[in-house]
Formats: structure tokens, sequence, C-alpha cells
């Protein structure tokens, strides 16, 4: 996230943490602390909140065992679904519609993978074409010098902050590219359901972790990414 810090690099929405939270993170405002910043696809029919609630349960077996997402807080229209969207671009690629809060996995034959996402705010919002340049699991964060400047309670994780459900790029993050130079734009996992269909980051896009997780399981290294215009 370009002005919020969302970058593992060690020198693109949890629980609360020492206490940072995921959501206060993505925020990013000038307010202190509390401002820092499944596999396989669903019926074309889409799901139910019974079936969402299977679909988005927790996931026990991972390194940070994952909880279920309250599915009750996240419209029904952000849920997983498999939906006709014509494009000429190639299988795999990912486009992300800001205004409309989604993000689409190209599937060919005039489908896609669409999942609900959260965007960034006003003024840090972006477009144009990246690619992923490389990926995470439960990556570690770094607040760039810029927001430690301005937020001096964000040093205590100059050396990074360990993966972890409380580290705001959550189990897993595609780091997005262009030129070969890394644009501190990502798409993240986020514990927070109240989040999608909602600007709240500095310019990331966050999707449910357990779409996440099923996102990333399909999407390789140098796989085409294509931000809209909001």
């Amino acid at each position: 996230m370009a002005n919020s810090g969302a970058t593992d690099e060690a020198a693109s929405a949890g629980a609360p943490f020492s206490r940072l939270n995921r959501r206060s993170f993505l925020l990013g405002s000038a307010a202190g602390l509390g401002s820092l910043g499944l596999a396989g696809c669903v019926s074309t029919d889409g799901m139910s909140r019974a079936e969402a609630a299977l679909h988005y349960g927790p996931v026990p077996e991972e390194k940070f065992p994952i909880p279920a997402i309250d599915v009750s807080k996240v419209d029904p229209k952000y849920y997983r679904k498999t939906v006709r969207y014509d494009s000429k671009e190639a299988p795999g690629t990912i486009i992300v519609d800001p205004s409309n809060y989604y993000v689409y996995r190209i599937e060919g034959d005039g489908n896609a993978t669409r999942y609900g996402a959260n965007v960034g705010r006003s003024g840090f919002l972006w477009n144009g074409e990246a690619y992923v340049g490389r990926k995470a699991e439960w990556p570690v964060w770094t607040p760039p010098k810029e927001m430690m400047a301005r937020q001096p309670e964000s040093r205590k994780y100059a050396g990074g902050m360990p993966g972890g459900l409380d580290n705001p790029l959550g189990a897993r993050t595609l780091y997005l590219y262009q030129g070969g130079r890394y644009t501190l734009y990502t798409i993240y996992s986020t514990l927070d359901p109240e989040s999608i269909g909602t600007n709240v980051t500095s310019g990331c896009t966050g999707l449910l972790t357990q779409d996440m997780l099923d996102l990333y399981s399909r999407t390789p290294v140098k796989t085409k990414v294509i931000v809209l215009p909001a």
C-alpha cells in the first residue's frame, strides 16, 4: 500500500495487535495508532448464506489456524462466484474493478471467478497494468520510512512484523510489479468481513482470506494484473 506501508520488503482490508490492527492499519489516516493505516469455484447461481458459511469456514491446517469469516457481515453479492465475463485476456489474468469492489480471475470461455474486495480510498486509487512479481505466504510486514516518520508508533516494526493473524498482509500476498520494480501495491488477504465492498486501503486490494487462498493457489509469478479506472 503506497503510503500505508503494506510491504514486507526487509529494507497493491484480524485481531488487534499491540495493538495495531489490520483495519486501522488499512485506514491509515492521521489519527495516530488507531489509524495505521476454498478450493474450486462455486456455481453460477452463487452461494446462499448457509453455503457461504461452509466456503468461508475455518482453515485449521494453516501455519496459523485461520478462523471462520462471519458471512452475515458480508453482502452476499461479494461471495465468490463464477460469472459470465467477456474478455480477450488469457485465462489466469487478474482484473481488479475498484468501482464495483470486485476482483476477477479469467477462466476462459467467457467465464471468470469473481471475488468481493476492498480497495483504495479516494486519493490512493490507481489503475494500469502490472504483473505478479512475487508471492508470499504469511509475509513479514515492514512499515516504510514515511510511515514511521508520520506515525512513530509504527517504528517498533522497523525490523519487520512477523507473519501471523495480526499481520496487516494476512495469510497470502501477491506483490504487483511494473517493469521489474515493485509498485508498493499488493493483493492481500483480510479477516475483516466489513471491509469488503468499501474504500479503506491506501491503494492495495484485499480479499477475504479464504478467497485469497483460492486465488493465490492458482496464480503463478508473472501473472498479468489489470487494474481498471475507478
